[in-house]
């Protein structure tokens, strides 16, 4: 599998810095390509991008405005709905990875005329994303931020839609921490209440995420949210705020549970059995649960499960899935069975040992068992 961070690459450096002198003769591209790639490749992902920015201030024109206009004129045209960047190569101009650097360009020399950063950011992020280079400029102009997020809710670009809400998300995974929005989400409510009900799915997703940001930190908000948009909401709205709930829904959230229909826990016996007890990095685990009703009405119910992964110090750390959702009559007995593949993953570093796995019904734990994993050769 390919390392994630050659995605930034010298190649596509030298083939940026060709394209910003073809707008710009005197842009001196030999200097941008030598010093972004200097031991380029031994770096990670971001000390890589940050490498490539420290490149751009460099050698872009000192007059933020004159180097955020030869960026723009560099771009290529926008992406399709629904992408992030399209067929690899700038041969149309900038666009994909590489203007991830350019983002953090603009986040950083453009904090003095954050009205003109804004406009650039407004026609990067159509061509990847600018939901990271945004938050320096939320935090530090806060009122400017919110007003420009505020008319561009009805931007015909779903890429600049999507920016409002994924741009603004307390807890967005990768970006800057948005503390004053984590202590109080209140500014971004107005922003998501419009584009819950947006033409475009991929708008919707992330103001689903950044509901779910939110119940992190104030479950309460969120629950009297579906309190007040489920009833009545068409389908699109209702996939959305499902989306939104899945923390609360995992951590068996009382509000929450009762908003979806849900009662809290499980009135009845469960079973789990998970095999083989021992399996090798790459292989996978059976999950075989048995459900017995005992309650006298039927029982709307989600399961998931919860693997609880082996650290490096010998911890656990739990990892929720998804599992089934289900209506289990009175004295019904389902039996629900899954594969539960341990593969390697970028995002997650597996560990050889004695590892849990507990199933939880409508928030709560009712079985667990445990498998041995062991890595290739061990």
């Amino acid at each position: 599998m390919e390392p994630f961070k050659n995605l930034l690459n010298p190649a596509l450096v030298a083939e940026a810095g060709a394209r910003l002198r073809r707008h710009a003769p005197r842009f001196d591209a030999e200097a941008f390509t030598a010093q972004a790639c200097a031991g380029l490749e031994a770096l990670e992902m971001k000390a890589r991008a940050l490498q490539i920015c420290a490149a751009l201030e460099a050698t872009l024109p000192a007059d933020f405005d004159a180097a955020a206009g030869l960026l723009e004129q560099s771009l290529a045209p926008p992406t399709a709905p629904g992408e992030i960047s399209a067929a690899p190569g700038l041969h149309e101009g900038l666009r994909g990875w590489i203007l991830w650097p350019v983002g953090e360009y603009i986040a950083r020399r453009g904090q003095r005329q954050p009205e003109r950063a804004m406009a650039a950011l407004h026609a990067l992020t159509q061509r990847f994303t600018a939901e990271f280079a945004i938050r320096p400029f939320i935090v530090q102009h806060p009122a400017l931020a919110f007003a420009t997020l505020q008319r561009w809710v009805a931007d015909p670009s779903e890429h600049v839609r999507r920016l409002v809400s994924e741009g603004s998300r307390p807890r967005l995974p990768w970006g800057q921490r948005l503390h004053a929005l984590v202590a109080d989400p209140s500014p971004s409510l107005p922003l998501l209440r419009t584009l819950q009900d947006d033409p475009s799915a991929y708008v919707r997703r992330s103001v689903a995420n950044h509901l779910n940001d939110i119940a992190k930190d104030h479950p309460g908000l969120v629950a009297a949210w579906l309190e007040a948009h489920l009833p009545g909401a068409p389908a699109p709205r209702r996939a959305l705020l499902r989306h939104a709930s899945r923390t609360l829904v995992k951590q068996g959230h009382a509000p929450t549970l009762q908003a979806w229909g849900l009662a809290p826990g499980f009135d009845g016996q469960a079973r789990l059995r998970v095999s083989p007890a021992h399996v090798v990095l790459g292989g996978a685990v059976t999950i075989r649960l048995t459900l017995q009703s005992k309650a006298p009405q039927p029982q709307t119910l989600v399961v998931d499960y919860a693997v609880h992964h082996v650290k490096a110090d010998g911890s656990l750390s739990p990892k929720v899935f998804k599992g089934w959702k289900l209506v289990l009559a009175p004295g019904e007995t389902a039996t629900l069975e899954k594969q539960h593949a341990l593969k390697p993953v970028t995002t997650r570093r597996y560990h050889a040992g004695r590892h849990g796995l507990a199933v939880q019904v409508n928030g709560q734990a009712v079985a667990s068992a445990h498998f041995h994993l062991q890595l290739p050769g061990g």
